[in-house]
């Protein structure tokens, strides 16, 4: 079977996102879509990888922005400051840490999912804008779906290869 240009199958897909059902955040299957192939690929090992990292960040994410809400209902000023720099400092230094376990070690995916968070979040996506436990779902399931979208392009899409570059020669003895 002869494939379609990988362009056209993800251009396909990416028409499909303008479809999602109530204001649910297409773009956080982009993120996730790209980050399968910059992780190597709709592969196997890959996509159980991402899948499970994904979350991890969106969970820390949505208990940064909830303690940052207990925060503030304690704290203002520079004490208010304070909180979210120790908050921040604490919960992302725990995500992270959490990528010296074998099973959570791709470290990126959790940056995948903890910046779809805000992106959700903060842009006002979901059927229920500003909540956020319901940003919360709405990221991992959109988020799960770029892998999907992932293997699909690979799945249907003829990649190209660009040729390669031919070495630089150089005439001056002294650039060598």
């Amino acid at each position: 079977m002869k494939k379609l240009p990988a362009e056209i199958v993800a251009s396909l897909l990416a028409a499909t996102t303008i479809f999602t059902p109530a204001h649910l955040p297409p773009w956080a299957i982009f993120v996730s879509w790209a980050g399968t192939f910059a992780a190597g690929g709709p592969k196997p090992d890959v996509m159980k990888k991402i899948w499970i990292t994904m979350p991890i960040g969106a969970i820390f994410a949505c208990l940064i922005v909830l303690c940052f809400g207990v925060a503030g209902q304690h704290l203002s000023g520079n004490a208010f400051v304070a909180a979210q720099c120790v908050i921040l400092f604490s919960l992302n230094a725990t995500m992270m840490s959490l990528g010296r376990i074998p099973v959570f070690g791709f470290v990126p995916g959790m940056f995948f999912g903890f910046a779809s968070y805000f992106a959700t979040l903060f842009g006002n996506f979901g059927p229920v804008p500003g909540d956020p436990f319901v940003a919360l779902a709405a990221t991992i399931l959109m988020n799960a779906l770029g892998p999907i979208y992932a293997w699909l392009t690979a799945r249907f899409g003829a990649h190209h290869h660009p040729a390669e570059q031919p070495a630089v020669v150089h005439t001056n003895p002294a650039m060598s």
